[in-house]
């Protein structure tokens, strides 16, 4: 959803036997949407609010295509300490920034759990 000022994203996440429904406001849509799937997965995945996304970028393949291009995402998460990069594409830009968001956030969760084995 998008007023053209604050864009607000909302989710209903399954996961570990939990559903979850939460809406967020960005500024923009990936950061409305990273918020909202922060928001949700928090309490499963305390990790999870260790992971920033620091910068965000989109290529278009194929751009006389119109809207029916492809788009490759790509996102930038820190957690800190180090930093990792995610890439997805899709025919839909908010389909291609959730899945590189999902991605993102499971790598910061494994490498936060690994640390913390490790210790």
């Amino acid at each position: 959803m998008d007023d053209g000022v604050r864009p607000e994203a909302s989710i209903m996440i399954r996961a570990n036997g939990k559903e979850m429904h939460e809406a967020d406001t960005g500024v923009g849509p990936v950061d409305a949407l990273a918020k909202v799937l922060k928001k949700s997965l928090k309490s499963i995945f305390p990790e999870i609010d260790q992971v920033q996304l620091i910068d965000f970028s989109s290529r278009i393949f194929d751009p006389g295509s119109g809207t029916a291009a492809g788009v490759e995402v790509e996102i930038l998460f820190s957690n800190g300490k180090d930093a990792w990069r995610v890439k997805a594409f899709s025919e839909n830009i908010n389909k291609a920034s959730f899945l590189a968001l999902v991605d993102g956030f499971e790598y910061g969760i494994l490498v936060a759990r690994e640390r913390k084995e490790g210790e």
